[in-house]
């Protein structure tokens, strides 16, 4: 998973900013960013008296790691929300492991762990195939192209079951 980017100064761990503030450290609409909390991906820090959402510099880092997912590596929401769970609980699984020394109870933390890296791995790989699919698509699509200048250079019609085309 992509590691979360920052474009601005570190927020003080102790600062809480209003909604129309992360939007403007994130790039992100305040419509979206409420929308992330609808669908789960996002729960603010804290809330003021009156009601504002409030967001510390852990959410702001996770709001740009979605933003990334999302626009950089294409992947959907539901996506995204899965790879942030795993990884999530991966960290829960972690402080357990430390301070667990019962052998049953690590072995499934573990094996845990190791599911969710393989539900990573295909996530990303299946992403990865779509791409490979599309470049060779787009490939295809310039070599054909070079045809057509070929052609325009005196070289064969790429098309010469197709009459009244070409020359």
């Amino acid at each position: 998973m992509p590691a979360p980017t920052s474009t601005s100064a570190a927020l003080p761990a102790t600062r809480l900013l209003k909604i129309q503030e992360v939007s403007a450290e994130t790039g992100l609409t305040p419509r979206s960013i409420r929308y992330y909390e609808e669908v789960g991906l996002l729960e603010p820090a804290a809330r003021s008296e009156g009601a504002y959402r409030l967001y510390d510099a852990s959410d702001l880092e996770r709001l740009r790691t979605i933003k990334e997912l999302r626009d950089e590596a294409g992947f959907s929401l539901a996506q995204i929300g899965q790879l942030l769970e795993d990884e999530a609980a991966r960290e829960r699984n972690r402080e357990r492991f430390r301070t667990s020394h019962d052998p049953t109870e690590r072995r499934a933390l573990i094996n845990d762990a190791r599911a969710r890296v393989e539900r990573q791995i295909e996530t990303l790989e299946a992403k990865a195939q779509r791409l490979a699919a599309m470049i060779d698509a787009a490939r295809d699509r310039r070599r054909h192209l070079d045809e057509h200048l070929a052609e325009l250079e005196g070289g064969p019609d790429p098309h010469p079951d197709r009459r009244g085309h070409g020359r």
